[in-house]
């Protein structure tokens, strides 16, 4: 399931459940939620769990940035893991889209509304 936060004007955003590599065949599940984030307000991308990343990956990190520049919105990643982190910066990406502080997810606070059966 997706962690999606508030975080100091951003939307924290966490990566779906068993998204371990951000690659060819993959690219497309992240543009399709990250989309339409971007396109309403600033997003940060926790890449914390991925493990692995391709030019597909790259290439949609970069679109999910164009989309979010152009309708006035910043985009960026972290807690980025060493792997990846090599991969952005041997792309000049590094500067650009990784967030150099640690982000934590706040714990959501569970349903208290909704009686057990």
């Amino acid at each position: 399931m997706n962690t999606i936060m508030s975080q100091k004007k951003a939307l924290y955003v966490g990566t779906p459940a068993g998204f371990s590599e951000l690659v060819r065949g993959n690219e497309d599940r992240l543009m399709a939620l990250l989309t339409p984030v971007v396109r309403e307000q600033n997003a940060v991308l926790d890449l914390g769990g991925v493990r692995r990343i391709d030019a597909a990956g790259v290439a949609a990190l970069i679109s999910i940035y164009g989309i979010a520049r152009a309708t006035g919105h910043s985009f960026r990643v972290c807690n980025v893991t060493s792997h990846v982190a090599e991969i952005l910066e041997l792309v000049s990406l590094d500067h650009i889209l990784v967030a150099q502080e640690r982000v934590e997810a706040q714990p959501v606070e569970p349903c208290v509304e909704c009686p057990a059966a």
